[in-house]
């Protein structure tokens, strides 16, 4: 029908996956947007099968119903080369009992001039009202259905806080829908045993302690070698792109296992990409349980990375509910970290002690001498230190000092940023 490429051209981006085969869109896809000074979100659904005994289409339909359910505006979106087919009618009457503002979009149609171009027979038949023809490919038409999208929504006060987000990342079937689920207190994400069914980012909002968090339940990254089936790669590509987007990751990983060399690469590109980190070991109710089982693992965990010595680990289970909601509050207290500004005259102080306790190396015969330091921005925290010969501070240097502002500030589950910068250079 046309829906996620309807959902992409709205929002400006490849966000939902498209391709030329049913049954692609899985989830509700949640993405916040706007149209004439109006933020919204839309919802993507999957398309729904009637009378399929397929579990994975009833829990589509189940998704489907609770999105008509939660939804402020209806859009149907149905086919003018196909005509009104008997799910269009099935669904119209769904939509028609819910008694809310619904919206007739009839896709591909490719000559809005041409007033034969609708099927308004068919289509009128629906009980919809008007259908409003568009062609999702080119975009002829989006105006004036999102101008009556924007027309039945309800009226707001005040503008929402900025939101945080969190990307769910991982590698498949470790718990990460089931996770999200938990915290929501509802079956908000489709949940299988089948490894792979989340394929796109699915943003989902929520409200703690007054504070809007957008969660995003990522398809599962796998080794490039295994992506070999179309969607999985789109889905690879949006989960990193959700990284890139997110504020805070939170990486599950599977207790009952080691962690892998393909969680550490997950984590890496969460770190390198200036997100706040934090670690949950799922699964935690089947792993047995010995003295020191929990310290003996998270040791493991930090030997295995440098960086992970800075993450925050817990120990979860989305069966039980064991610790999950502990996540939120290390979830802000990470992003508070992250937000956190240091005052120049202290930047100073530490860096003037830790430069007195390890000299810094000689460069080329001449000694490198730090002249000054300041932190220029946040999120991730980010330091420029002025040097006199900034080839000549080595790489075990660096991270020395950054251990050092660690151990002065702490920045839990933070990457820190070092900019070395020569006499005379202006900080960026």
């Amino acid at each position: 029908m046309g829906k996620s490429t309807f959902f992409n051209r709205v929002i400006g981006e490849r966000v939902a996956i498209v391709e030329d085969r049913p049954g692609v869109t899985r989830d509700r896809n949640f993405y916040r947007t706007d149209w004439n000074g109006r933020q919204f979100y839309l919802v993507d659904t999957g398309g729904m099968v009637e009378g399929s005994d397929e579990p994975m289409d009833r829990l589509i339909r189940a998704q489907v119903l609770t999105a008509i359910d939660e939804a402020d505006v209806l859009v149907l979106v149905v086919d003018v080369k196909t005509g009104a087919h008997p799910l269009d009618y099935a669904i119209a009457e769904i939509l028609r009992k819910t008694q809310k503002p619904a919206i007739l979009l009839v896709n591909k149609v490719d000559n809005l001039g041409n007033p034969n171009a609708v099927g308004h027979h068919d289509f009128w038949d629906l009980g919809l009202g008007e259908p409003l023809p568009m062609s999702s490919l080119s975009g002829k038409g989006s105006g004036d259905i999102l101008d009556a999208m924007v027309a039945h929504l309800p009226e707001v006060e005040g503008e929402e806080e900025e939101a945080l987000r969190v990307a769910v990342i991982g590698k498949p079937n470790v718990g990460k829908s089931s996770f999200v689920n938990r915290l929501l207190g509802e079956e908000r994400l489709v949940v299988s045993d089948v490894a792979g069914t989340t394929r796109d980012a699915i943003d989902t909002p929520m409200q703690y302690h007054g504070r809007t968090m957008i969660f995003v339940d990522t398809a599962g990254l796998r080794r490039q070698s295994k992506i070999d089936d179309g969607v999985e790669f789109y889905s690879s590509i949006r989960t990193e792109r959700a990284i890139g987007r997110a504020d805070v990751c939170v990486l599950m990983i599977d207790a009952t296992e080691p962690i892998a060399v393909q969680d550490l690469k997950i984590a890496e590109k969460a770190w390198e990409a200036g997100c706040g980190l934090v670690l949950v070991a799922n699964k935690w109710d089947l792993v047995e349980k010995e003295t020191q089982s929990a310290p003996n693992y998270e040791k493991e965990i930090r030997n295995r990375a440098p960086f992970l010595k800075w993450v925050p680990i817990l120990f979860t289970s989305t069966v039980t509910g064991q610790r999950v909601y502990k996540t939120l509050d290390l979830i802000l207290a990470v992003q508070e970290q992250r937000t956190r500004r240091i005052a120049t005259h202290e930047v100073n102080e530490v860096l003037r002690a830790l430069t007195m306790k390890a000299k810094p190396p000689h460069h080329h015969g001449h000694p490198v001498k730090f002249l000054y330091g300041t932190q220029v921005s946040v999120a991730p925290p980010t330091m420029v230190l002025w040097v006199n010969h900034p080839d000549g501070v080595m790489e075990s240097y660096e991270r020395y000092l950054q251990n050092g502002f660690r151990d002065a500030w702490g920045f839990s589950g933070v990457p820190i940023r070092i900019n070395l910068r020569q006499r005379g250079e202006e900080a960026e």
